[in-house]
């Protein structure tokens, strides 16, 4: 029986290339020829190699991030990878580079905006004879055009969506959002809460928690009495305040914390939770974000303070931001646009007539307000009866009406008897 020699054989030199080009070295076992090849080739491919990489760190999570990524919901899919990535501990690396893209994008200085960004027919406001009239608040006055040299039409307010009794519930108002970024325009709706009712929808994903009677989509029979909707605040792990609907919390209310309140008569209001609001049965639902930013009628001090204002996107990053305001008379307001800060966007509260104001979503994916004109009083609101404030807003007006809505967003609703919302108190 013969022995295997440990000689290489005559004409090769042990550690040397072989001159077939096979890359392989004489005298080397097959198994480390082999891994010199595939180092070789991921050094040829860095890219697909880093790919390999991190799909080889993500395998435990691959289940969960596909499910992010390719089920139901109205986001990009950039936006849910990123909410992803913060609910597995990638959340300061997305934060900074949320913060350096937004940083290196900022908006245009100068210029105009486009046409038509700022309707020029201004219809002044119409109101029903007083003897036929609901009760109402008296429409609002124009804001005053923060930028030099007003163009036509900027400030001026104009109905939108369906009346009720014959007296325009919404109007709204464009107006460029400082003198410095004079190309962009920021949209403003005017909500009469003595026509209107709201009700806070609760979502699957924010503020989870479920299931919950109130929730996507706005149904047929509801549809009848919608009159606008818009986006609510941030996840509750990034809000710094809490969440009750239904008669029971998704998160602890925060002393201190900007809430918006809805009672059971269907009024609303923006409050500092525990100076302007209290809990006590009438209170049938709550939704916290930050702190208020317009207080006694002004922008509060500290609004650079990055701390206050959240991680995701630092308060003096210019990106699609959006607030709701309470006026003295109790009116709600809210605004929202491209290019916002945090200061500007409490300036177009306060301009608005807003005495408190707190900042609901940010970031083009969840940024949208819709009003609804069905073709008489008491149709169904839907997508093609909708419009929304700024055109391009994302998800359109009819995000509302698809049940993979998964964030929580406020509907207002006619107060007549013949357009019915979802009724307070249901489910709580």
């Amino acid at each position: 029986m013969s022995q295997t020699s440990t000689t290489a054989p005559r004409g090769l030199d042990p550690g040397r290339p072989r001159s077939d080009g096979s890359g392989e070295v004489d005298g080397a076992p097959e198994a480390g020829s082999r891994t010199r090849r595939a180092l070789g080739w991921l050094g040829r491919h860095r890219v697909i190699a880093a790919l390999m990489v991190m799909a080889c760190a993500l395998a435990p999570w691959e289940a969960s991030l596909a499910s992010a990524l390719l089920g139901a919901g109205g986001a990009s899919l950039s936006a849910r990878a990123a909410e992803w990535a913060r609910d597995h501990g990638g959340a300061s690396a997305i934060n900074w580079i949320e913060n350096v893209w937004y940083s290196h994008h900022a908006p245009p200085k100068g210029g105009r905006p486009p046409i038509g960004a700022i309707p020029r027919a201004a219809t002044p406001p119409v109101t029903a004879p007083p003897t036929a009239a609901p009760a109402h608040l008296p429409a609002p006055p124009p804001i005053v055009p923060l930028a030099s040299a007003p163009l036509p039409g900027e400030g001026t307010w104009r109905p939108a969506g369906r009346w009720v009794g014959g007296v325009p519930a919404v109007y709204e108002a464009y107006l460029r959002p400082d003198r410095v970024h004079t190309s962009l325009v920021s949209g403003v709706a005017w909500m009469d809460t003595r026509l209107l009712r709201a009700e806070l929808y609760s979502g699957s994903y924010v503020p989870g928690s479920g299931p919950w009677s109130v929730t996507a989509p706005v149904g047929p029979s509801e549809a009848t009495g919608l009159v606008a909707a818009f986006n609510s605040g941030f996840r509750l792990k990034d809000a710094q305040g809490g969440y009750y609907a239904e008669g029971r919390l998704a998160a602890p209310l925060r002393a201190g914390a900007a809430s918006f309140v809805i009672y059971r008569d269907g009024s609303a209001t923006v409050a500092d939770w525990g100076r302007d609001a209290t809990m006590g049965p009438g209170v049938v639902a709550v939704r916290q974000n930050l702190r208020l930013l317009v207080d006694g009628g002004a922008p509060v001090p500290g609004l650079g303070d990055n701390r206050t204002w959240g991680a995701t996107v630092r308060s003096l990053v210019y990106v699609w931001r959006s607030g709701l305001g309470v006026t003295s008379d109790g009116a709600l307001v809210y605004a929202a646009g491209p290019g916002l800060d945090v200061p500007s966007l409490a300036s177009l509260l306060a301009r608005a007539g807003a005495v408190r104001a707190m900042e609901l979503d940010i970031n083009y994916d969840w940024v949208n307000f819709a009003a609804y004109m069905p073709a008489y009083p008491s149709g169904p609101a839907n997508a093609a009866n909708g419009s929304t404030l700024l055109a391009g807003m994302h998800g359109g007006p009819g995000r509302y009406f698809v049940p993979w809505w998964d964030r929580d967003f406020v509907a207002m609703f006619s107060t007549a008897a013949t357009t019915p919302g979802p009724p307070h108190g249901r489910g709580r």
